[in-house]
């Protein structure tokens, strides 16, 4: 009778139910449900990690946060005033999170760092890069290019150093015996990029006005050489930058 009582108890309790509603920004569809792509959870928090705990509690404590290829609900905040779901997305709570708390929100894809366009044909799969890739000397440089939204690359203008430890010692930079090394593995950091000479800008087309920049960082994008990186196309800037690359 005991026995036959727990088995009663088990089926009756409240099994915890992931499943991502609401704000869909930084998942994919896997086939079955919506899970959270690498990069919504790749950058770091602008505050702490304990406070946005406490700004953001997990929506089932039994579970906890976003977390990359998991379905957790969002925590609420993080996007609408609502206490209980269905809620309506609310801009000013997106904001917000962006701004402090991206990555308990799960919403780092939608940082400037990691919001721009790949290129239309990577040389390996945008959607499947880790963090441990970002951070390898093999495939950083080509990520920086392919891929920058999978890193938090898309300010880099797609150039980045190879190894992480390049500006320890600036040296290095002018040094005559270090100059193959630095070309290689220390293209930003020493000046090496391609397009560290470039200015916004392909003007194609003549025209009075242009669209709206879709992005807050063109200015930074720009600088990095954006506007006259061919490994985006023309409508792939027009999108983004239109106004700061003077793209009709």
């Amino acid at each position: 009778m005991i026995a036959l009582i727990s088995v009663l108890l088990a089926l009756l309790a409240p099994q915890a139910n992931a499943a991502i509603s609401g704000e869909l920004n930084c998942t994919t569809y896997n086939g079955t449900a919506f899970v959270y792509t690498p990069a919504a959870v790749a950058c770091s928090n602008a505050i702490s990690d304990a406070s946005c705990a406490v700004l953001y509690p997990a929506t089932d404590a039994a579970i906890g946060w976003p977390g990359a290829g998991n379905d957790n609900e969002r925590p609420l905040a993080c996007y609408t005033t609502a206490t209980a779901t269905p809620a309506a997305v609310v801009p000013d709570m997106v904001s917000a999170a962006l701004k402090n708390c991206a990555k308990t929100c799960g919403l780092c894809c939608k940082t400037d760092a990691y919001n721009c366009p790949n290129v239309q044909f990577p040389r390996l799969n945008c959607a499947t890069i880790t963090q441990s890739q970002c951070m390898s000397p093999t495939w950083r440089t080509i990520i920086a290019v392919d891929c920058p939204s999978s890193c938090g690359f898309c300010n880099q203008g797609g150039c980045v150093d190879a190894i992480l430890d390049c500006a320890n010692d600036l040296s290095i930079c002018t040094d005559s015996r270090t100059q193959d090394f630095v070309n290689v593995n220390c293209q930003r950091t020493c000046n090496r990029c391609a397009s560290s000479t470039a200015s916004s800008g392909t003007g194609t087309g003549t025209c009075s006005t242009y669209i709206a920049d879709s992005s807050t960082a063109c200015a930074a994008w720009s600088g990095n050489g954006f506007c006259t990186n061919t490994f985006y196309t023309v409508a792939q800037r027009r999108s983004y930058c239109a106004t700061t690359c003077r793209l009709c």
